[in-house]
């Protein structure tokens, strides 16, 4: 099978999930071109591909499902028998469904989703659990499947989807509490509001988050250049110990092929 072009497809808030979509995709003969649909500006992107293109999926997990924002871009993306790489990246506690929910999605939207991998990065929010990660044990494994799935499209004549793990109806995802806001050191630049996936800041007032419609996915704490922007230090405090001691224990990354 002949790919004449590759693209990476991700959305990724603090950038662990980008980092692994690289990483997966850099023992590939063509760069990727990189299509961050993190913004909230991107909910109204589509994008059409061919069977000689080669599309990387990359999503993040939270509670065991793909983040709103990015599913609503996602179901946008029409293939037409195109080969589709699968990445779900995870804080070391589990993706329970997200795998799952990211092939039906691609699958309905005529790609053939052949390979599939669930790769650890530090939790974006428990920063203790899978702190560093992905290491360089994980980059080597990474690189290695990267190679493999290659060599698996270059000398295909015809590819299957892989079966991944999770089960249907998908789990229900009940939110995260925890809602970051800005204290006293905000000076008001927008920075946070612009680049928000959920459009929960007001950019007339950056300092205040729309707490329905947040998805903490802390990409307002990353971006804020004066660190104004936290999550309550007490219930973060008390909710990281009892996570640390539920999921520190190192978990593998997983590939399907």
């Amino acid at each position: 099978m002949e790919i004449r072009n590759v693209t990476s497809i991700f959305f990724s808030p603090t950038g662990s999930t980008r980092r692994l979509v690289s990483m997966l995709s850099k023992t590939f003969p063509s760069k990727p071109r990189e299509v961050d649909i993190t913004p909230y500006t991107q909910r109204g992107l589509s994008m059409d591909f061919g069977p000689d293109d080669l599309v990387l999926f990359g999503v993040p997990v939270y509670g065991g499902r793909i983040p709103s924002p990015a599913v609503q871009t996602l179901r946008r993306m029409q293939g037409s028998r195109t080969p589709a790489v699968l990445v779900a990246a995870y804080g070391n506690r589990e993706y329970d469904d997200a795998l799952l929910e990211l092939a039906d999605i691609a699958a309905a939207n005529g790609f053939i989703p052949f390979a599939a991998a669930a790769l650890i990065a530090e939790h974006s929010i428990m920063h203790s659990v899978a702190a560093g990660r992905p290491d360089a044990q994980d980059a080597k494994k990474i690189e290695a499947f990267g190679t493999q799935l290659w060599k698996k499209l270059s000398t295909s004549e015809a590819l299957s989807p892989v079966s991944v793990k999770g089960t249907r109806p998908y789990k229900e995802f009940g939110g995260v509490p925890m809602k970051p806001k800005a204290g006293r050191s905000c000076t008001g630049c927008g920075i946070c509001a612009a680049l928000c996936p959920a459009h929960a800041i007001p950019a007339n007032v950056p300092s205040c988050t729309d707490k329905d419609a947040c998805i903490s996915c802390m990409r307002c704490i990353k971006v804020c250049p004066v660190h104004a922007r936290r999550l309550n230090p007490v219930m973060l405090r008390t909710a990281e110990s009892a996570f640390y001691q539920k999921h520190n224990a190192r978990r593998e990354p997983e590939f399907i092929l």
